[in-house]
């Protein structure tokens, strides 16, 4: 009786282990992989374009960019254009000297979204640093948070299900002992 008790146990591990390893490549999320301008660069020129380079093919249908300056104000800038993993918006005003944040949302092939920022700073010798107005600063309307999904409630679902299961198995291994026994 034992040993079908741990044959079965046995059998039921390795099915959960098995289900955990084979869903694997699913909890692999995309995410940046380099950046132009590079996160906290400072730049001697402004740039003319931003490009994003993610690990992932990227849907160019749900691909956002949006450039703000230190006022949070939303800089002018083109529709972004997707190619495989890569994603370039081009800047259409002059940039003057100052701090600029680059806010992404884009949501990859397999449908999983990925947010984040970044800063850089234009410190062109040549021009003059312009305080923006804050009377006409609008707040930019960048992609709305999603949360920070890294998987983790993936992986808690699945190891749940697992432990959920085991006791179940372990319930009815006791019942059918039980009632062997009678």
């Amino acid at each position: 009786m034992i040993t079908s008790t741990c044959r079965l146990a046995a059998a039921l591990l390795a099915t959960v282990l098995a289900l955990l390893v084979a869903a694997t490549p699913a909890w692999a999320h995309n995410s940046l992989t380099s950046a132009s301008p590079a996160r906290e660069a400072t730049l001697s020129r402004a740039p003319t374009e931003i490009t994003l380079e993610f690990l992932a093919r990227l849907d160019p249908a749900f691909t956002t960019i949006v450039l703000t300056d230190g006022t949070k104000r939303r800089v002018p800038t083109g529709d972004p254009v997707v190619d495989g993993t890569k994603s370039t918006v081009q800047v259409t005003d002059t940039l003057p000297n100052g701090t600029y944040t680059v806010a992404y949302r884009v949501v990859s092939a397999d449908g999983h979204p990925v947010q984040g920022s970044y800063p850089f700073t234009v410190a062109d010798p040549a021009a003059p640093t312009v305080a923006p107005s804050t009377a006409s600063a609008a707040p930019a309307t960048a992609a709305a948070p999603a949360g920070d999904d890294d998987g983790r409630g993936t992986v808690l679902g699945v190891a749940g299900g697992a432990v959920a299961a085991l006791a179940v198995a372990a319930g009815a291994l006791r019942w059918r002992r039980r009632s062997t026994r009678r």
